[in-house]
């Protein structure tokens, strides 16, 4: 079972965000608003597991940006 900590996802997808060159404006824009749609999805959810979180943030992200969706998702496996 995976705890959703909104504040430490966020924080990730910030400094992903800048790694990429994504401006800081348009990442919080789009990290808010994949949020609150994640938020949605999961509330009707009692037990959410890692891959059930990484599967709907992903699925999100990529409404806003590819690339940003691509290191979430591989975020522990890039060298």
């Amino acid at each position: 079972m995976e705890y959703f900590d909104e504040k430490l996802i966020k924080q990730n997808l910030k400094i992903d965000a800048r790694a990429i060159g994504i401006p800081s404006g348009s990442a919080e824009i789009f990290i808010e608003k994949t949020l609150e749609n994640v938020k949605k999805q999961l509330k009707n959810k009692t037990i959410i597991t890692n891959k059930d979180l990484e599967r709907i943030i992903t699925k999100e992200l990529k409404k806003y940006n590819s690339d940003l969706a691509y290191i979430y998702k591989n975020r522990d496996k890039i060298i």
